[in-house]
């Protein structure tokens, strides 16, 4: 069945002046603009599309990928700000995502960054988009278990930590005392689950724990020095964000595995890095 507001595979039905209309079965007839019809597409070629509604309010297919599908949250910029209407949102698609004022929990204003969570408008069947964040909640018993990598999105900051949104399903908090480094608001990771406490509530960490961490990034920093012949200008000195960025992951995680490198004679410290050992 297909659904407005999400991703569908059709199957190109119909060529016409405008484009090619696809088979939305329980839609019907949906056309996708001639210059978003693939190349190398012909009739009775299946395409993915993502279906929503035009300025002029009919249903239209498209190949691009927006940022936010239904039931998701993201992070997206204010483009303007309608007095009449409520604001509207780049998500990567010709017409812009409408948050309206009604699904604002303070005004926006343009250039800002705001988290929201798309949905259909029981109100007029449009896709619109709500920073109401509470009411979106999955109110299911998480099913997590410690250890596990899930996709979290960065909605708050908390005297504690920062509460993030676990895979577009619940929220939980990375505390700030096991952290090297701040987090942002609206920044996307994989992070894992630490725990899922008796209440409900969850703890989250930014990088794997123990040797589940380590170990995969100790082979990860030995290929890389291998490909880049031998050296690497990194060590226990290096700024935390250059580690982040080459790596992914923490500095302190950076420095186990650095050491578990040499603890098993595969590397040498240099003053200003670290050195494969060539036997």
């Amino acid at each position: 069945m297909a659904q407005v507001g999400k991703q569908n595979r059709l199957n190109l039905l119909r060529e016409s002046p405008q484009g090619v209309y696809l088979d939305a079965e329980n839609l019907g007839e949906i056309l996708l603009p001639k210059h978003l019809v693939p190349d190398w597409a012909k009739i009775g070629d299946v395409v993915d599309t993502f279906l929503y509604r035009d300025s002029e309010d009919r249903l239209i297919a498209t190949t691009k990928s927006p940022k936010v599908q239904v039931g998701q949250f993201a992070c997206l910029e204010v483009l303007e700000v309608n007095d009449r209407i409520g604001a509207f949102l780049d998500w990567g698609l010709e017409k812009d995502l409408l948050l309206p004022f009604r699904e604002q929990k303070a005004n926006v204003r343009p250039g800002q960054k705001v988290i929201v969570f798309a949905m259909i408008d029981d109100h007029n069947d449009r896709l619109v988009a709500s920073a109401r964040l509470n009411r979106h909640w999955n109110q299911s018993e998480p099913d997590y278990q410690a250890g596990d990598p899930v996709h979290l999105l960065v909605a708050e900051e908390t005297p504690m930590g920062y509460r993030a949104i676990i895979e577009n399903r619940h929220t939980g908090l990375i505390y700030k005392s096991e952290l090297s480094e701040p987090l942002e608001y609206g920044q996307s990771f994989q992070g894992y689950i630490k725990e899922v406490r008796p209440d409900g509530k969850i703890d989250l960490r930014r990088d794997a724990a123990g040797y589940r961490r380590v170990l995969p990034l100790a082979e990860n920093i030995f290929d890389k020095l291998t490909d880049d012949g031998g050296f690497l200008p990194f060590n226990d000195k290096t700024d935390p964000e250059v580690i982040r960025k080459t790596f992914g992951v923490s500095k302190k995680a950076f420095k186990q595995a650095i050491g578990s490198l040499y603890k098993q004679r595969r590397i040498v410290f240099e003053d200003d890095g670290i050195k494969l050992i060539k036997y």
